[in-house]
């Protein structure tokens, strides 16, 4: 019988299930604990060595002060040296293992690993060793270590003693009259009629064992769970994270599709229909003036730059040639220019910035003197671009009546949204009556000299 829907998804919640007894819960606990062993053999061999020493000379009254305390110190030392490379693995096993006892996603808490290896493993060590959910890893381990073992044998041992306890009657038979007597827990059984308190012992205890195994399966999961993966304030910690590092995915992907797009429709349809207006271009020299030929392909021609300039418009929209050329300062400069009301450009930019950031900078500028343009009846604007502190702060304010609201469905929502995938955050002071002042903040780092 497996785990029902609807029925307990840990070993914990099983122990108060009516039907514990009959469920596979268990088998599941007893297999969970078996399997403990081999893997707390392995922490204990590499990070115990040193306190085991330690206590078998104290046990055998060793007093020697200097000796214990070097025991000591080399266990701490060992522990905090190599217990956070020798619980990568011992974790990722036991995030396997705890689907037996434990039917809840093991959402790993935010560790870093993947970020950080492909930048080398020098890089790696630093992250690992300095992340706070490395040590709660390194608890495990100890834990692993010491309690695990010793609650795992003491549980496990407990089912094999029920059945000798009712097996001692046939154990007895067994051996003989002259044989020696069957030790039996604290005492020994040499006749049948010893052994009936323990097998009325092993029969109560029979329903009592698989309680016991679910219980110190659930408690040791419940402690492994809440060391490796968090409570649920980390747990959603982490899947917050996630689903930035997802988003963020999802903007570097649209933004290597938009250039794709860009460079298709400027290597490609542009310059098609750049030789087709040359060829109506001759043509209309060719026809005789005055004829409905020369008529019609005069309009074909007119239509054709028409077109050709809305298809600029387009892929200068799409990806503006100026910033991927000359950085946001030029295309800055260039938004100025094409703005119908005056607006002042004041950069200060140490270097060209991740690409990314640069659009999300354009962009936003030029959504913003739009709005300007289009509802605020702004006489003058201005934009301020600074990087300092590995930020870039970009300012655009303007004269205009004011009382813009990111709620009012005036594409500032957007701008925010656009904002908030790079990582930043957007600031709007928009009193009625004016002046209107919008603050975007994008993290980023220098990647190259600014072009002059």
């Amino acid at each position: 019988m497996g785990m029902h829907t609807g029925g307990p998804r840990t070993a914990l919640e099983a122990v108060a299930w009516r039907r514990l007894l009959v469920s596979i819960w268990p088998w599941r606990s007893a297999g969970y604990l078996l399997a403990t062993l081999p893997v707390a053999l392995a922490a204990l061999v590499v990070l115990a060595i040193p306190w085991l020493v330690l206590s078998a000379r104290l046990m055998a009254g060793d007093d020697q002060a200097a000796v214990i305390v070097l025991l000591a110190l080399l266990g701490v030392a060992l522990i905090a040296t190599l217990g956070p490379l020798i619980a990568v693995p011992l974790v990722d096993v036991e995030r396997r293992r705890l689907h037996m006892v434990d039917a809840r996603p093991a959402v790993p808490a935010v560790l870093g690993r993947r970020d950080t290896t492909a930048a080398g493993p020098a890089s790696w060590l630093r992250a690992r060793y300095a992340a706070p959910a490395t040590w709660r890893e390194v608890g495990y381990v100890c834990l692993l270590a010491t309690v695990a073992p010793a609650l795992s044998l003491a549980a496990l041992a407990a089912p094999l003693l029920t059945g000798v306890f009712i097996a001692s009657p046939f154990l007895v038979m067994a051996q003989g009259p002259d044989s020696a007597p069957v030790t039996l827990a604290f005492e020994q059984a040499s006749t049948v009629g010893q052994t009936v308190p323990y097998v009325i012992a092993g029969v109560l205890l029979l329903p009592v064992v698989p309680y016991l195994l679910t219980l110190v399966a659930g408690g040791y999961a419940a402690a492994a769970r809440e060391l490796l993966l968090g409570g649920p304030g980390e747990q959603l910690r982490a899947e917050l994270v996630e689903v930035s590092r997802s988003r963020a995915r999802l903007a570097d992907a649209f933004e290597a599709e938009r250039r794709r797009i860009e460079r298709d429709l400027h290597d490609g349809a542009q310059q098609r229909l750049v030789s087709l207006t040359l060829q109506l271009g001759l043509a209309r020299i060719d026809v005789p003036p005055g004829s409905p030929a020369a008529r019609t392909v005069g309009a074909a021609h007119e239509q054709a730059k028409l077109l050709m300039a809305e298809l600029r418009e387009l892929i200068h929209g799409i990806c503006p040639q100026v910033l991927t050329d000359l950085g946001l300062a030029a295309a800055l400069g260039e938004l100025a220019d094409q703005s119908p009301i005056p607006v002042a450009v004041e950069t200060h930019l140490a270097g060209r910035l991740p690409s990314q950031v640069e659009n999300t900078a354009y962009f936003v500028t030029a959504e913003a003197l739009t709005n300007i343009t289009k509802h605020s009846g702004a006489t003058s604007a201005s934009v301020t671009a600074r990087q300092r502190d590995g930020g870039l702060t970009l300012e655009i304010s303007d004269n205009g009546r004011g009382g813009a609201d990111t709620g009012g469905g005036s594409g500032l929502t957007g701008l925010a949204d656009r904002v908030a995938v790079t990582g930043g955050r957007m600031l709007l002071s928009s009193p009625d009556g004016g002046p209107t002042l919008l603050r975007v903040e994008l993290p980023c780092r220098p990647s190259q000299p600014q072009p002059g």
